[in-house]
C-alpha cells in the first residue's frame, strides 16, 4: 500500500491508517533525519513532530507529491530548525555535532549489517552534506530526482547534478579505502 492511499483512507475516517502510516515511513524517517542531526533520540522527536505536522494540518500535504516526499521534507526543514536553534543555544565551539550516541551507533549497525555496507555508509558520511543527502534519498529511499529536489528545495537538474558528482567523489574515496567495482 501506498501512502497516499492510506492518508485518504485516514481522511475519510479510518484512524487506524495513520497507524500504518508511520509504520510504513517511521524508521526511514528518522534513519535520514538522523544524518542532520546525529542524535537518534533528537530524530525520533523530530520524526514525530513530521507525523504531528501530517495529523495537526491535514490541507498542508495536497497529494501533488508524494506522501513520503512531503515527510521527508517536512523531516527536512525541521531538523536544519533544530540545528539552527541548537546553533544559537550552544556556542559552537564547544560541541562537536559529529559525535553520534550509542542509541544511534548501534541503531547504524543494525541497520548496516555487512562491511560492505558500513564500507559505503562510512564513505557516503564523509560526502558534502548534500551529496549525502541526495545520495540517500535517491539511492536508499528510492526516490525520484523530482521526489528528492522537492525534499531538497533543488530543481531536477540541480539534482542530476548533484548525483552525478556525488557519485564521482563517492567513486574515489571508495578507491581510497580499497574499495573498487
Amino acid at each position: 500500500m501506498n501512502g497516499e492511499y492510506l492518508y485518504r483512507k485516514y481522511l475519510s475516517g479510518d484512524k487506524s491508517a495513520f497507524d500504518e502510516i508511520v509504520e510504513l515511513y517511521r524508521d526511514n524517517l528518522i534513519f535520514f533525519i538522523n544524518r542532520y542531526t546525529h542524535n537518534l533520540d533528537t530524530s525520533e522527536d523530530i520524526s514525530q513532530d513530521s507525523f504531528m505536522e501530517l495529523l495537526l494540518n491535514p490541507t498542508k500535504f495536497d497529494f501533488r507529491v508524494s506522501l513520503k516526499t512531503y515527510l521527508f521534507t517536512v523531516g527536512r526543514n525541521k531538523a536544519l530548525n533544530h540545528i539552527k536553534k541548537q546553533d544559537r543555544m550552544f556556542c559552537s565551539d564547544n560541541i562537536d555535532l559529529s559525535l553520534k550516541s550509542d542509541s544511534y551507533i548501534s541503531f547504524e549497525n543494525e541497520i548496516l549489517a555487512s562491511e560492505d555496507k558500513k564500507a559505503l555508509h562510512n564513505s557516503i558520511d564523509k560526502l558534502r552534506d548534500d551529496y549525502s543527502t541526495v545520495l540517500h534519498l535517491i539511492y536508499f529511499e528510492e526516490m525520484s530526482y523530482a521526489q528528492a529536489g522537492a525534499v531538497m528545495n533543488k530543481s531536477r537538474k540541480q539534482v542530476e547534478n548533484l548525483v552525478m558528482r556525488a557519485r564521482t567523489t563517492l567513486r574515489i574515496l571508495l578507491e581510497k579505502e580499497g574499495y573498487s567495482k
